[in-house]
């Protein structure tokens, strides 16, 4: 009997002290999908690991989603392309701060046969007035994240109303970036990506890029650890650790060196943190 206590004492240290290593040596993440499917997290977390063995879980989805999980204490950090959000989520209580990490930019695709309808122009205003007015398939992620929010900002400035339920031409998917490209190129529709997934997109067939260039496009990452006063079980000496590396010299050079077919998909903070 004493022995069988022994025992159960033994397994119950072993159960409190896996707990205890897994608050203090694990990390999430909530992030958007572009940093996931472009293969971001699979370059940079390995580096991190020289520095810290600690366990990292990137949950990606859409920023608006993430975000949610992040108010729901599902995260450590959160990392997003939606500015006004990303400060109303601090102003709110729920992040630390928000410090620039990185950024990339918006571009249209679409199917190259209509090349010559466009007159080679670049310009994002007036390639989405020509879709409209034309009716042309466009493909949207429908899903509330940074780059619908952007889409969104596109045709609001145009002043047009857009409603897929309305348009039979405008087709909203709900998924992520990589999902929702598949459904462009099937359906030889125009979408509106970030450039990193687009760089990393491997189904590209004939589509190529529209519209690009304009500063309205500039696509900035923030990254932002969740607030223990809010989440009391969040790991911010591990988040602001990973984060503060991020930011570093070091950090910042890793990012604008990661580069797919010759092509650089991220670029350093440029704005003052």
């Amino acid at each position: 009997m004493k022995k069988l206590k022994n025992i159960i004492l033994i397994l119950l240290i072993i159960f409190f002290l896996k707990n205890l290593y897994s608050k203090d040596y694990s990390l999430i993440i909530q992030s958007t999908t572009s940093t996931r499917d472009s293969g971001f997290y699979k370059f940079i977390l390995p580096k991190y690991k020289v520095i810290d063995d600690i366990k990292i879980k990137v949950v990606a989805s859409g920023t608006g989603h993430a975000i949610l999980n992040a108010k729901k204490c599902d995260a450590d950090i959160l990392l997003a392309h939606d500015t006004i959000a990303e400060k109303l989520f601090v102003k709110e209580g729920f992040g630390l701060y928000r410090k620039e990490l990185m950024y990339n930019d918006f571009i249209l695709v679409g199917p190259s046969d209509f090349m010559d309808f466009f007159l080679n122009t670049r310009n994002i205003n007036d390639v989405l007035v020509k879709i409209y007015k034309e009716e042309f398939v466009f493909i949207s992620r429908g899903d509330n994240s940074g780059t619908h929010k952007k889409e969104i900002e596109l045709w609001k400035n145009l002043n047009f109303k857009i409603n897929s339920k309305e348009k039979k031409w405008y087709l909203e998917t709900g998924s992520g970036m990589g999902a929702s490209l598949n459904i462009a190129v099937n359906k030889n529709g125009f979408i509106l990506t970030d450039r990193a997934t687009w760089i990393s997109f491997n189904n590209k067939r004939d589509h190529v890029i529209f519209a690009e260039g304009d500063r309205i496009l500039y696509n900035y990452y923030g990254i932002i650890p969740i607030n223990p006063k809010k989440c009391p079980k969040s790991n911010i000496k591990a988040s602001e650790k990973l984060i503060n590396w991020l930011l570093s010299n070091d950090g910042q050079k890793l990012i604008n060196s990661f580069k797919k077919n010759g092509e650089q998909l991220f670029f350093s903070n440029v704005r003052k943190n």
